[in-house]
């Protein structure tokens, strides 16, 4: 259903390349038929080489050819595009935003076009292991929803959302994720090094102990407070380190943190709006 497409990428950055990488490593496209629209030369080309697709400096010229268009710039870009682009448009093209905090009303009003996809990846999707909750507008027919559904499943897995507004909570929630994760992996790293190990060895243990641990949860389906209790032996060190943690206030930092970033994600869209902070 896509073979036939013309996709075009404004902004060429990792998560476009991500999406690409994985649209042909699944045959779901030729390299010949994806566009990647960017400032830098250099990046152009590096995509070029790797992936034999197209490559252009002129925003307007990937608009005009597209018959799906993937807006995958930085937030603070977007106002630089709209113009570029707008009177290149087809009637009937589909728009894919993974752009943080822009809203569905954002993207119709300066693309001019109904058929708009709005979704959130994360960093995963460079890997294939990503996690993109998406939503679309009614005006997108089920044909043109499953393209997207291909397209963003390049990713990785997806989640498909009725309302808007779950996209801020997954902003906060998976979008996001990855910092927390590695921010926790760093601790205990650290704390690693401090009792003795070398940095090396220390990174070893954390990572596959995180990825078992994922693991586990993945083929159990249990709920990971059971997944805890079974490793929590009574007077033992699972105890009193899970002690130290929740009379430190992991849950409740972990919990207001995420609802920083909530927060944060509609503040964003609502200075896409052109609302003030």
């Amino acid at each position: 259903m896509l073979r036939e497409m013309v996709l075009s990428f404004i902004g060429s950055g990792n998560m476009a390349e991500a999406m690409i990488r994985g649209l042909i490593a699944r045959q779901l496209m030729p390299p010949e038929n994806i566009v990647a629209a960017g400032p830098r030369r250099e990046r152009g080309r590096e995509l070029a080489r790797q992936y034999h697709v197209r490559w252009t400096q002129d925003n307007s010229a990937a608009a005009r050819e597209a018959d799906i268009l993937v807006l995958s710039v930085k937030p603070q870009v977007l106002p630089k595009v709209w113009p570029e682009i707008k009177s290149y448009l087809k009637e009937e093209l589909l728009v894919i935003s993974i752009v943080a905090g822009a809203r569905i009303s954002t993207l119709s009003q300066n693309t001019g076009r109904t058929q708009i996809v709005r979704a959130m990846p994360n960093t995963p999707g460079q890997i294939g292991k990503g996690m993109t909750v998406w939503t679309a507008t009614d005006a997108v027919p089920s044909v043109r929803r499953t393209q997207a559904n291909a397209i963003l499943g390049a990713l990785g897995e997806e989640i498909f959302v009725g309302d808007e507004s779950y996209l801020d909570m997954a902003t906060a929630l998976s979008g996001t994720g990855p910092a927390y994760v590695f921010l926790f992996m760093e601790a205990m790293i650290d704390a690693g090094v401090h009792m003795g190990f070398s940095r090396h060895v220390a990174e070893k243990l954390v990572l596959q102990t995180i990825e078992g641990s994922v693991a586990i949860a993945r083929e159990s389906k249990r709920h990971p407070a059971v997944l805890r209790n079974r490793v929590t032996s009574p007077g033992g060190t699972s105890a009193e380190a899970l002690y130290q943690l929740e009379k430190g206030g992991l849950r409740t930092v972990v919990s207001k943190a995420i609802w920083a970033a909530y927060q944060r994600s509609k503040l964003l869209g609502d200075m896409s709006e052109g609302k003030k902070a």
